[in-house]
């Protein structure tokens, strides 16, 4: 799945100033416009408020591109309907709808990820480790927009859940 942001989902809304020329400011009011090329990079503060919208957009527009194939599946599922005359046929269908449910599924788990992501975009905790408070990372951010975790509490995270699987 591309997570590209894709400007025509999110529209960039210019700063907005009240009628005697008070800018809005707050968290509400203020709104980030980022050049269509922009991308994060090291050189920045780290979660500046350009990478925080950069992010916002990104896990927006996978949000909403999930929610559009769920819409899709459903759609399908209930136009194709499981009545086929042929057995081999309606195993078929049956098999292919089993198989669009659990990918709906996870991918209804990921939405929740994404929404926890989004909350700590709006709380300025995005981008720091849940564990350790230290910067998550760039890199790993922009391949997994939703990690919480770093590298190395991660790997500590899947070490823990191998040993107790193991017992």
């Amino acid at each position: 799945m591309d997570n590209k942001v894709n400007s025509s989902k999110i529209k960039n809304i210019k700063n907005e100033n009240f009628a005697n020329g008070a800018n809005r400011g707050g968290i509400l009011g203020n709104r980030i416009i980022l050049p269509e090329d922009y991308t994060p990079n090291n050189s920045e503060d780290f979660m500046n408020d350009r990478q925080l919208e950069f992010f916002r957009q990104k896990l927006t527009n996978w949000k909403l591109d999930l929610l559009e194939e769920a819409s899709d599946t459903k759609d399908n599922l209930s136009t194709e309907g499981l009545q086929r005359p042929d057995i081999a046929d309606r195993a078929q269908v049956e098999s292919d709808a089993s198989i669009q449910l659990r990918t709906r599924d996870r991918e209804r788990k990921l939405i929740s990820k994404i929404d926890a992501a989004l909350r700590r975009i709006d709380l300025k905790t995005y981008g720091y480790c849940e564990e350790t408070g230290e910067p998550i990372g760039l890199g790993r951010l922009k391949a997994r927009p939703i990690a919480s975790l770093s590298v190395d509490a991660q790997e500590k995270h899947e070490k823990m859940e191998k040993i107790h699987r193991d017992e």
